[in-house]
């Protein structure tokens, strides 16, 4: 495993963490983690070197934090720091603040949290930051030693995120959506360049995009990956081009399966600053121009627009949708019609936008659910 500086810290972190976003589940419940498989999964990371894990309190319905407790048993819990976030959208008061401080602290069975972000951040929830005078509360729990450093991460335009970074001094590191379809978005390259430069640690969340860019390519992506003089694998390429930026002190990884760890930790070993050549590099871009072209929807799979009041299974008919600009083919029309429920296809979708109001990556949903239900639904 190799490590990097940790922001002002005198600390190395892995560059790679484990993200506790994505565990393997038992059938279609995302509460229902397959809790025996990750705890191997975690253990594994860690006895190979990963010493960042990161969960929040909305993971897995709140079962994210609770395995973790499990998984963290036997010692594992001194070998690791360990990150979680406040659910600030959901906070209506400041005492509540430590209501949802206290439980998430029950569930990962620990005395205190080495690295806590405030969720999600954006303009208007940094406004709700203020008014709750949550900042204080860090400052107190800090003091307290129930928490060893503060953060947030992040889900809005460059001069928001700004604002943030300059708006608190106890900030000591940021995490951000980071890929090489994402360099132009959301806090972006701008955003890591700025953070980096007033010290604090960078935390890259998303550097798959949700998985999108490990998924079987369309023909014309494919093309320009076989132009390439050294072979890797999809998510070789998506991590290392994030691993290349000497600003990024460690990757998150949402792994699902045993196999993602054990590639992901291979892939991590062979990690350095600055190692892309230009060629390397100016293939990648070409890539990303083509993903653009095509029409990617950014959806990382977050599940955050979920459950959906009428039942309409977002995040799977993204993906589908993503396949069908893509690729035209029947055989994805097939897919829907076999995976998507009649219960949950998108021509039930009301247009109340609530999906909307919760994604964070601001994709006009309903837009996108009525033309997949013209390409999928074509009689209803």
């Amino acid at each position: 495993m190799k490590y990097r500086r940790f922001g002002k810290l005198n600390w190395n972190v892995s560059v790679l963490g484990f993200g506790a976003m994505r565990l393997p589940i038992i059938g279609d419940d995302d509460a229902n983690i397959d809790e025996p498989e990750a705890i191997r999964m975690v253990r594994y990371a860690i006895d190979h070197g990963v010493n960042y894990l990161d969960t929040a309190y909305v993971y897995h319905k709140g079962g994210s934090e609770a395995l973790l407790g499990k998984a963290l048993k036997d010692g594992y819990r001194s070998r690791v720091k360990l990150a979680t976030k406040m659910p600030v959208w959901l906070v209506k008061s400041h005492d509540e603040l430590d209501k949802y401080f206290d439980e998430q602290l029950d569930r990962l069975q620990t005395g205190h949290v080495d690295f806590y972000l405030l969720h999600s951040l954006n303009r208007e929830l940094w406004d709700k930051v203020k008014q709750l005078n949550a900042l204080e509360w860090l400052d107190e729990k800090v003091a307290e030693g129930k928490i060893g450093h503060s953060g947030f991460s992040f889900h809005d335009k460059h001069s928001a995120f700004k604002e943030i970074v300059d708006g608190y001094e106890g900030w000591a590191f940021c995490q951000i959506q980071y890929n090489y379809l994402d360099s132009d978005y959301q806090a972006g390259t701008a955003g890591l360049e700025y953070a980096a430069a007033k010290g604090l640690a960078v935390v890259v969340m998303e550097p798959l995009a949700g998985g999108g860019l490990t998924s079987v390519p369309p023909k014309e992506i494919q093309s320009i990956w076989e132009k390439a003089k050294t072979k890797k694998s999809l998510a070789e390429w998506a991590l290392r081009w994030v691993w290349n930026r000497p600003e990024v002190s460690v990757v998150l990884s949402g792994m699902s399966t045993m196999n993602q760890v054990v590639e992901n930790v291979e892939i991590a070993s062979r990690s350095s600053p600055l190692s892309m050549t230009s060629e390397e590099l100016a293939l990648v871009e070409k890539v990303k121009r083509k993903y653009k072209e095509l029409g990617f929807i950014q959806c990382t799979g977050c599940r955050y627009c979920m459950p959906c009041p009428q039942g309409v299974n977002i995040p799977q008919i993204l993906s589908l949708h993503n396949e069908f600009v893509r690729e035209r083919g029947e055989e994805i029309k097939n897919k829907y019609e076999k995976n998507i429920s009649p219960k949950n296809r998108a021509k039930l979708c009301s247009k109340c936008g609530k999906c909307e109001e919760h994604c964070p990556q601001k994709i006009p949903i309903r837009r996108l659910l009525s033309e997949a239900a013209l390409f999928f639904e074509e009689s209803g």
